[in-house]
């Protein structure tokens, strides 16, 4: 109510406008709080209760739309408050997509965020004295920045990044705030994650070209007529990353954050191509399933970690697959052992201590005979071998998860990195994993072993058509393998695990033919073993690989009769 009018001299309609907004303003932010409440994992828990807060935010956002003259004049509705509105919707369109895996959400999300900067609702916050609404606007700058990298808006992202830089910088000099280096902190992460990949493609002006790597439609090489394989489907996945000193942005390090691009087919919108910002449809679906549920684990605990194993694995639905993503510190064991060893026994990879005591001494100070209990152990996973397993471990001690033990029959399948690097290779760990990079975009990791920094745009498509061709045959040399394990055959009829073990193998010789990779160690593993003749080691993929390096001219680096090298 505005000037020195009282209630009594606003018309009964205009009051109850008021009203009806307060009370709409009022209850959904009592839902968006209560979302912090929900379960993280299981699948139909949370679904009712955001079809609730989407309801009362649909309700809300045309609300204003339709009174707006009357909640100005007689509420005093300020265009920052609206930017809220929008802001909390877009929040709510991305958790629908971190809940869901769809990526048409994330279009509805950037939608929303988009138009908070366009219409410039947050413009006035500077002129505020009140340094908790700048960092709204801050706080929304971040969430949009996260969006764009996810769609691959990477002109955008270095857009928002100058701005946001500019407004932390009127924020610290207005306000003399604790959290000038939390936000300067932000600005540092963003900008190594933009540049964190190895190698740029330019267009002709010099300008760079966003390649996407999602799952693109004709993208996968089709299975050969008549070929019998496994119909197992990718259900679920859990990706994990603790990586000490990994590139990271909000709770996603940069190998998290290309695993679940490589688990993810390439986004559409819901409705049109063009996003009309003030509708909100949040129960409408694609038309089908089309990506495998996630689940980003940033850093966890052993016991969150198995909290999400034991949800996915219970809500697995049958002839289903759940994949396990594990990129993280190596943990070895204290003692090698000269007598029969078990699965606790190899050590694994790091979970996140959480600064745990045991019984008042450090985790460290404990016995070397007992076991690092910060750490996932191949013994941890057996449980889940119950079921369809497919199993990806980049770490510097992956090969602990060569001593598996299928103790259940079900199909099983793990697919490990590297454990030591060559040194004139740029140590991959910050930047990424050069193992994940293969997995996530073949291309730009062979571009980066061949030396290269840049690639033009018009040989960067060429190669990826010849390796669409060399994809298709790598295909038919793992259906066609007469000593193959059966496990890679049932997994190999879903689009998104056999574009992965397709590229794996890929990896696998390409890494064997490079002149810089001469120790086993630097090779990728899996269990079972392929048949190396039939597959990393054939002759006809080893030319395929020469050709591809001639392309970049980068041949030399590369052994040019590699069988007699070994």
């Amino acid at each position: 109510m505005t000037g020195a009018e009282t209630e009594d001299d606003i018309p009964l309609g205009e009051r109850k406008t008021v009203t009806d907004f307060c009370y709409l303003l009022d209850k959904s932010k009592q839902l968006f709080n209560g979302l912090r409440d929900l379960p993280q994992y299981g699948h139909k828990q949370w679904q009712s209760y955001f079809g609730r807060t989407f309801d009362v935010y649909t309700k809300l956002w045309k609300f204003q739309q339709q009174h707006r003259q009357v909640l100005d004049t007689r509420y005093g509705l300020k265009r920052w408050q609206i930017g809220e509105v929008a802001s909390k919707i877009g929040q709510l369109y991305y958790h629908y997509y971190l809940r869901t895996s769809e990526t048409s959400y994330l279009n509805e999300a950037f939608s929303f965020y988009s138009a908070i900067r366009q219409r410039s609702y947050y413009y006035q916050v500077n002129k505020e004295d009140r340094p908790e609404l700048v960092v709204k606007k801050l706080r929304y700058y971040a969430r949009y920045i996260v969006v764009c990298l996810l769609l691959n808006k990477m002109d955008l992202v270095k857009v928002l990044v100058k701005e946001l830089s500019d407004e932390i910088e009127d924020y610290t000099q207005r306000f003399n705030t604790e959290d000038q280096l939390e936000w300067n902190l932000v600005l540092q992460e963003v900008a190594a994650f933009i540049e964190a990949d190895p190698v740029v493609v330019l267009n002709d002006n010099n300008s760079v070209f966003v390649t996407s790597n999602r799952l693109q439609e004709g993208s996968v090489p089709p299975l050969e007529q008549g070929m019998v394989v496994g119909q197992l489907v990718l259900a679920d996945a859990l990706i994990v990353g603790n990586c000490n000193n990994q590139v990271k942005f909000s709770e996603l390090t940069i190998d998290m954050f290309r695993m679940l691009q490589a688990l993810e087919r390439e986004p559409v919108n819901l409705a049109t191509q063009t996003s009309k910002q003030g509708t909100l449809e949040p129960n409408e679906k694609p038309a089908k399933r089309e990506n495998p549920h996630k689940y980003l684990l940033y850093k966890p605990t052993f016991s969150q970690l198995y909290t999400f194993l034991s949800a996915s694995f219970k809500e697995l639905p049958a002839n289903s697959v759940l994949l396990v993503y594990l990129s993280a510190t190596g943990v070895f064991p204290a003692t090698h052992l000269d007598y029969e060893v078990g699965p606790y026994d190899f050590g694994g990879v790091l979970t996140n201590t959480n600064r745990d005591v045991v019984n008042g001494e450090s985790a460290q100070k404990r016995n070397q005979a007992q076991k690092e209990m910060h750490c996932l152990h191949p013994g941890d996973l057996f449980p889940f071998t119950r079921k369809p397993l497919f199993i990806i471990v980049d770490s510097s001690n992956s090969s602990a998860y060569k001593n598996f033990t299928n103790l259940f029959g079900q199909p099983l399948v793990c697919l490990l990195s590297p454990t030591v690097y060559p040194k004139s290779v740029q140590d991959p760990s910050q930047r990424g994993s050069l193992f994940t990079l293969f997995l996530y975009s073949p291309l730009l990791a062979f571009s980066s072993i061949c030396g290269l920094n840049s690639v033009r745009r018009g040989l960067w498509e060429r190669a990826e058509e010849f390796l669409q061709r060399v994809f298709r045959d790598i295909g038919q040399m793992i259906t066609r393998s007469r000593s193959i394990d059966q496990a890679f055959l049932q997994f190999f009829g879903d689009e998104f695990l056999r574009l992965l073990l397709i590229r794996f193998v890929f990896c696998s010789a390409a890494l064997r033919l490079h002149k810089l990779f001469r120790e086993s160690r630097s090779f990728p593993e899996s269990y079972p073993e392929l048949p190396k003749q039939d597959t990393v080691e054939s002759s006809l993929l080893q030319k395929h690989i020469l050709e591809l390096a001639g392309m970049l001219d980068a041949q030399s680096l590369f052994w040019d009769d590699s069988l007699d090298s070994y």
